[in-house]
């Protein structure tokens, strides 16, 4: 009889199934939902990332707790190849994320900084005349303690 019941839950479960595979309500309307909540939130308190490296900027704002709200690149800005490394892309970069963060009346950052790009002081600029209150500002560049392993030694 246990067998009966299993078979027969199996059963109604792929029914359910097939009945759901071609309707849309639950895929199409659970990414919007997601989205429209990040824009219905209201996040005070945030950070914001900036890697600089050689040949990008990335700039990432998250809340308090370390949730990423909002990302841009200055590739993702319109900048392709070696014009991505430049602090102009970096600027406009920033300028774009900030944009969103504002639409969640986003007041208050802490901003951490990492890597050796041509990017940070124009992003610090940028953030500085956006009006922002900047609570504290992190260099989190990694520095080797003590490097890799130099190569052995020429021998001539």
């Amino acid at each position: 009889m246990a067998t009966d019941t299993k078979k027969q839950a199996k059963k109604e479960a792929a029914k359910l199934s097939k009945s759901t595979k071609g309707k849309s309500s639950k895929a199409g309307s659970n990414k919007s939902a997601k989205g429209k909540a990040k824009a219905d939130k209201k996040v005070h308190k945030g950070r914001i990332y900036i890697q600089a490296t050689f040949n990008n900027t990335m700039v990432t704002i998250t809340d308090a707790q370390g949730n990423v709200l909002f990302w841009g690149t200055a590739g993702s800005v319109g900048f392709k190849g070696a014009r991505k490394a430049t602090p102009f892309a970096a600027t406009t970069a920033i300028d774009e994320v900030i944009k969103k963060a504002k639409e969640v009346e986003m007041e208050e950052v802490e901003v951490y900084i990492k890597g050796p790009g041509a990017g940070r002081n124009a992003v610090l600029r940028s953030l500085q005349t956006v009006g922002m209150t900047i609570n504290s500002i992190s260099d989190v560049t990694p520095i080797p303690h003590n490097g890799v392993r130099p190569p052995k030694r020429r021998r001539v």
